[in-house]
């Protein structure tokens, strides 16, 4: 697979009728690879092992209701007392991330309520906190480690 924007890390694959199957560590099962699932193995990666973010704390493909459809975020971060705290949103790397991608990630933060977002594509990594008495967001320059978050 490509080599992301990220750290490199080692992954356990299988093929099963010629597809290939990337090892989740966080659901403990074999996953399609698709290029959108190998920026979310690689990204959820770097929270742990470089910005220290609890696997135990990160939830993959969480359902939730939004204006009545079930919609599923790629990936949610909760705190210590289990209150969902950051929404992430994937895209495959040669997807661009533009205003729709923010705004598909605030149609889930909308819902949620949450202080904060990431939108990765394994390149291009954001990272923003909702200001909402300016009723705008703020860009990170980089991803904070997580005990300087919650």
């Amino acid at each position: 697979m490509l080599q992301l924007g990220l750290p490199q890390y080692k992954f356990s694959f299988k093929s099963k009728d010629d597809k290939t199957y990337i090892f989740d560590q966080q659901r403990k099962k074999y996953i399609r690879l698709t290029p959108e699932e190998w920026v979310r193995q690689n990204f959820i990666r770097y929270l742990v092992e470089e910005k220290q973010y609890p696997s135990a704390l990160i939830a993959v493909e969480k359902e939730i209701n939004v204006n009545g459809l079930k919609k599923r975020c790629d990936a949610i971060v909760y705190d210590f007392d289990a209150i969902p705290r950051i929404v992430i949103e994937f895209k495959a790397p040669h997807i661009n991330i533009s205003q729709a991608t923010f705004d598909q990630a605030d149609t889930y933060n909308s819902k949620l309520q949450l202080d904060y977002f990431i939108i990765s594509n394994g390149f291009d990594h954001y990272f923003c906190k909702l200001d909402l008495q300016q009723n705008k967001y703020v860009f990170f320059d980089e991803i904070p480690p997580f005990n300087l978050l919650f």
